[in-house]
């Protein structure tokens, strides 16, 4: 463990060892991923998906090599509670709250080997970035576009672009164990975008609830659960992420739970049908409620365990 080197050699030797993990793991999905999108059979894509795609090069070299860049550099993060049981051979529906870019490799770290390789909704700028954009594509990761409120009441056909992206993907998932992660809050956290949004929230933004709404009437069946997964991270004098990549992160507290899927929320009309979006968006806020109280306390604990 690398631990004590000054904090801006850490940065850099773990973006540089990441780096070398994208890349060599980015020549394995090449492998997979050519045949992946040539192919016109579904069934012969998704046996590439799930036996060389996820395993291979998900769970296997990505997740692997960068597990290796964090025990080596930060040691093993231990301030993690998960209540329930989670089984990689089933598929998943994990919500969590959106605070930094880190999210997604610590969701990654966290849950690389208990959960089937995790999808997530990327915003549409996302697929010119290389290499990465290129690796979402052979994953099935459905890309959406934000669009501003004056723009969706211009144009109400744009709110149902995202939904369309969201059941072609879900479609896709019918055939391999996946994790869908949906940050419901649509953005990364920060105080001034919850006073700009008017969030009633004290850490989170709202909730974005329509999506969430559209993938359960989409694959409500499949889920075997929920994951809610609530991301603290440690007071650090850094960036959240520089201090990931310095290893101030290691102190994080995660805490997750497995819910069941509520039965009476798949199948409804989330878009014309009032009362039933009014029932899914109080669940949400109910869990957003609570997921609240559960950072608020955390917060607290970090806190008194910095100036102790």
């Amino acid at each position: 463990m690398l631990r004590w080197l000054p904090a801006p050699l850490l940065v850099v030797l773990c973006f540089a060892l990441m780096t070398v993990a994208l890349v060599l793991s980015f020549t394995l999905l090449l492998i997979g991923a050519v045949p992946k999108l040539l192919i016109p059979s579904a069934r012969a894509r998704a046996w590439l998906a799930r036996n060389w795609l996820d395993a291979v090069v998900g769970t296997g070299s990505w997740w692997g090599l960068n597990r290796l860049v964090f025990l080596l550099l930060h040691g093993p993060r231990r301030d993690i509670v998960i209540e329930g049981e989670l089984d990689p051979a089933k598929t998943w529906l994990l919500v969590c709250n959106h605070q930094s870019w880190a999210d997604i490799p610590l969701l990654l770290d966290i849950f690389g080997r208990s959960l089937p390789f995790p999808r997530f909704f990327l915003k549409q700028e996302l697929i010119w970035v290389p290499i990465i954009g290129f690796a979402c594509v052979a994953f099935d990761m459905p890309f959406v576009k934000r669009h501003s409120k004056a723009a969706v009441a211009a144009n109400p056909a744009l709110r149902q672009q995202d939904l369309e992206v969201t059941r072609k993907a879900c479609e896709k998932y019918r055939r391999i164990p996946v994790t869908v992660v949906n940050f419901l809050e649509g953005t990364r956290f920060t105080p001034a975008k919850r006073d700009a949004k008017a969030s009633p929230y004290r850490n989170l933004l709202r909730p974005k609830a329509a999506g969430l709404s559209f993938t359960l009437n989409a694959m409500g069946e499949q889920f075997a659960g929920i994951v809610d997964v609530t991301l603290c991270y440690a007071p650090s004098r850094y960036s959240t992420l520089v201090s990931f990549l310095c290893g101030d992160q290691r102190a994080i507290k995660v805490r997750a739970r497995v819910l069941p899927v509520p039965q009476d929320l798949i199948g409804g009309d989330y878009q014309d049908d009032p009362a039933f979006r009014e029932r899914f968006q109080n669940w949400v806020n109910g869990l957003w409620e609570d997921k609240d109280r559960e950072l608020t306390r955390l917060k607290a604990e970090a806190l008194q365990a910095r100036a102790a």
